[in-house]
């Protein structure tokens, strides 16, 4: 058995991985101490995920060398990993939806009281890892029932009560707003003074700069660099990571508003805690939605697309009162809607590019009971140039792209239709900051051709470097509102947001 520095975790050297049609690892390294917090870093389809996959013993490597504790590793399975303290939090939830909280934290590897399981010390000892995380949570919820962010956080506490001594976390703070990070990162600084090891991968850069000791950079499926994260910044990052310069993070836009073109008045869900929310949507404005986890902005915009039933009020759109009691009514009235979920709402996982983009367009491709293939593959050609997806061909499956493209493909599924109103929820969750600047510029032509957009973000710079104006929600009401003139980039605008959010500073909606 050969052996490194204990000091080093794991090292891997010339690392070759390919699917059909990719190349997804290069003769990639990379090297992870004891105790640190090792960021990876890339463009969507860069090559991160896989190998963290193979690291967590997911994926089986085609070639190079794989060094663990010392132990050269030539097999892995996912069960030989946990057993040798790898642990994996992926960005696409790995929990089973009908069994709940405590159910799934112990899912083979039950406490038992005799021949009986120990429900009550599990209900305990679940409560206990989720109350280092702030987080006041009844273990008996069904995993079904959970937003995004719970269940992220279940994700987590998964892999710390394996005792994980390397922890890879991908893409962990997608679904999660300030607050959750903030608790997440006071988690990791506790496992890394325990000498657990941290695999951290986020487009958020922000988060980089705080969290992590060293940053590798990789670019299609290649390494590129390995930086101490104290002796870099943000430009240097982008242009390794892109290839390029990117001149400005949030590019800027002249377009003129225009008069009203959707109105929502006094509106109350049934099976949602949403009470009594008025606004008003502008043709040629981007009107940003915050709030913390659980406040409602999903809902809120579930109800207007017809998914979820409203109790009371009203819908005006160009100053025409409608009822919309199903997504297909919303369409009608020329609504789209992208949700936050992309493997369960966005995307069909086991169809084709080609396939997921002209979904909702079919019967316009249709003809004498055929679809028009030549015009369906000219329509889904110029959405995959035009939002840049990373495929090598439009009948590549949706499930073998990276969760970035995935989410680049949900976006185009409902721009072929074209609508004058459409609602983006974490429209760049999961994606680099490369292909956010193409989001970015792909939003503000909407604008400009008229339409008008409605953006939810946790993500507090994106809302304030994109919005015209923000509406903030606490518990399923609207708490503050911010108008164009108030909305800066300043931390004192973040933090005057984040306590509307919080309802510790409310103002008259």
């Amino acid at each position: 058995m050969e052996k490194l520095n204990q000091e080093i975790s794991l090292k891997m050297n010339q690392i070759c991985k390919a699917y059909p049609g990719v190349k997804a690892l290069d003769h990639v390294d990379f090297e992870l101490r004891k105790g640190e917090v090792h960021a990876l870093l890339g463009e969507n389809g860069a090559g991160k995920s896989t190998l963290c996959k193979i690291i967590a013993g997911a994926q089986p490597m085609d070639s190079g060398e794989y060094y663990l504790f010392g132990e050269k590793i030539t097999s892995l399975s996912p069960l030989e990993a946990k057993n040798k303290g790898i642990s994996m939090v992926y960005q696409e939830f790995n929990l089973v939806p009908y069994l709940k909280i405590y159910e799934n934290l112990f899912l083979g590897k039950e406490l038992m009281h005799g021949p009986n399981r120990d429900k009550k010390a599990m209900i305990s000892k679940t409560k206990e890892v989720f109350q280092k995380f702030g987080i006041d949570i009844d273990p008996e919820l069904r995993v079904c029932d959970l937003t995004n962010a719970y269940k992220q956080l279940v994700e987590i506490a998964k892999a710390i009560l394996e005792n994980a001594k390397v922890l890879c976390m991908d893409e962990p703070t997608a679904p999660l707003s300030t607050r959750e990070v903030n608790i997440l990162f006071d988690m990791i600084h506790s496992l890394k003074k325990e000498g657990v090891s941290v695999i951290y991968i986020s487009h958020r850069l922000e988060e980089l700069f705080e969290i992590s000791d060293r940053i590798t950079v990789m670019r299609d499926g290649q390494y590129i660099k390995t930086l101490n994260t104290n002796e870099t910044n943000r430009d240097e990052l982008v242009k390794l990571m892109v290839g390029r310069e990117l001149s400005d993070e949030y590019p800027k836009r002249n377009v003129e508003i225009g008069g009203e073109i959707l109105r929502i008045e006094h509106l109350s869900t049934e099976a949602t805690d949403i009470e009594d929310v008025s606004f008003t949507l502008r043709k040629g404005e981007i009107l940003g939605f915050a709030g913390l986890v659980g406040a409602g902005r999903t809902e809120v915009m579930r109800a207007l697309f017809g998914i979820d039933k409203k109790r009371s009020g009203d819908i005006y759109i160009k100053g025409s009162k409608v009822e919309i009691r199903n997504p297909a009514d919303a369409i009608r009235h020329g609504i789209s809607l992208v949700p936050e979920d992309r493997k369960g709402q966005g995307v069909s996982l086991t169809l084709s590019v080609r396939e997921n983009i002209s979904l909702v367009k079919l019967k316009e491709l249709e003809k004498y009971f055929s679809i028009e293939r030549k015009k369906e593959k000219e329509l889904v050609k110029d959405y995959i140039e035009a939002l840049s997806i990373k495929t090598p061909g439009m009948e590549q499956l949706v499930k073998n792209l990276s969760g970035g493209n995935q989410q680049k493909v949900a976006i185009a599924k409902w721009l072929v239709m074209d609508s004058d109103i459409i609602i983006l929820d974490e429209p760049t969750r999961g994606i680099d900051v490369g292909a956010k600047y193409e989001i970015y510029m792909l939003m503000n032509e909407l604008v400009k051709r008229g339409k008008a957009l409605i953006m939810i973000s946790s993500e507090m710079p994106e809302l304030i470097g994109m919005s015209d104006r923000i509406m903030v929600m606490h518990q399923g009401r609207l708490t503050g509102k911010l108008e164009a003139d108030e909305i800066t980039g300043n931390k004192e605008i973040q933090k005057t947001v984040l306590e509307m959010a919080s309802n510790d500073k409310a103002k008259e909606v």
